[in-house]
């Protein structure tokens, strides 16, 4: 599972995806619940673009 979840296509896909919904979670939801899940979805985003640019680093490294 760990290899599945570092992959890049897996990592772009979680960073995309949750950011889009980081950034329209408080206008579809109203109030704290949206802004706490605009608060969710952007920490993940954050963690798999962190995962991104780790993954870019190895292989610049490596090469």
């Amino acid at each position: 599972m760990k290899t599945l979840l570092s992959s890049t296509p897996v990592l772009w896909f979680l960073f995309l995806f949750n950011l889009v919904v980081a950034a329209a979670a408080p206008f579809v939801v109203e109030g704290v619940q949206g802004v706490m899940t605009a608060v969710g979805m952007g920490v993940v985003s954050l963690g798999a673009g962190v995962g991104l640019l780790r993954g870019q680093r190895s292989v610049r490294h490596t090469a």
